[in-house]
């Protein structure tokens, strides 16, 4: 169990590779190759450095499950416990996050991770990113569920690389997941990987992937206190999406009173409205991405 947020322990993680959504695809055309089982699971992480590999959690059918786990806590230091628990936690992905950050910088990919409570509009987001944004920059996605492969099969029907990531039980994603699905993914130098975090406006804010910066999709149907509400994902993002910007005829919602909200919380956070639905303020958010695709930060210079 994650002692930092309480959610399912990764046993119920599953990685689907490249590989075997293609011969999952076979399978299904009548291919005498087939898969056994849904999921191919990527044990690969990005190890760049010689150390041991006794992470401190045990090892089950090439997915990690932690050793320590609030089953272990005694009653009666229950609380002190689980604090230092949550921090060897954070910790420990922390190291992993700053081994993807290292990966990625030296291929020149540009991560950024996407987050939104469900229903947002981030696959959406996505599918129109991946038609109209420039095409020279090759873009990828990582996506996150709980459950099932259908954002990933509308992403790449958009003729995106993808690698899906199914967390049981998991309401986030965390580095080592990241690390592996990158490993699978083999994004090409100079381009973007799109990571797609599980709907959750808590969790994912608390773990650092190793990303370059943090794109939070907020939608104007979830109301204008949005930021007040949930405090940690908007004070540790880089940019702000507020979607769903053709319903606001319908609504009684003020961006600026959002807007106010939100720099209430985060002085600096750049917010742009648009509509994944109609492409308005879209250009806005391709020029973002392109800016920072042509970064020094980004470039290692």
């Amino acid at each position: 169990m994650c002692a930092t947020c309480g959610c399912g322990d990764e046993r119920g993680v599953r990685v689907e590779t490249r590989d075997a959504a293609d011969t999952r695809e076979e399978s299904e055309s009548g291919s005498p190759d087939h898969l056994h089982g849904e999921y191919s699971h990527s044990h690969d992480h990005p190890h760049d450095h010689d150390h041991p590999h006794d992470h401190g959690h045990s090892h089950e059918d090439g997915v990690h499950a932690p050793a320590d786990s609030e089953a272990e806590v005694p009653e009666q230091d229950g609380a002190t416990r689980r604090v230092e628990l949550e921090r060897e936690v954070l910790a420990k992905n922390d190291t992993v996050a700053e081994r993807n950050r290292q990966w990625l910088t030296e291929r020149g990919v540009l991560a950024l991770n996407l987050m939104s409570s469900p229903g947002a509009g981030k696959t959406t987001l996505l599918e129109r990113t991946l038609a109209e944004s420039d095409s020279s920059v090759p873009l990828a996605v990582i996506e996150g569920d709980q459950e099932t492969l259908r954002d990933s099969e509308r992403l790449r029907r958009a003729g995106a690389d993808v690698v899906q990531i199914n967390t049981g039980a998991g309401c986030h994603l965390d580095a080592e997941m990241v690390g592996g699905a990158l490993r699978s993914l083999r994004p090409a130098p100079g381009s973007v990987v799109l990571v797609e975090n599980v709907g959750n406006l808590v969790c994912p804010a608390l773990f650092d992937l190793g990303e370059y910066a943090k794109v939070v999709i907020a939608a104007v149907t979830e109301g204008e206190d949005k930021p007040l509400k949930y405090p940690n994902m908007f004070a540790h993002t880089d940019l702000v999406l507020l979607n769903k910007t053709d319903l606001l005829p319908h609504l009684s919602f003020e961006v600026d009173r959002f807007a106010e909200y939100a720099r209430r919380i985060n002085p600096g956070v750049e917010i742009l409205p648009v509509s994944a639905t109609t492409g308005e303020g879209l250009p806005a958010w391709y020029d973002w991405l392109a800016g920072h695709v042509s970064s020094p930060l980004h470039q290692g210079v």
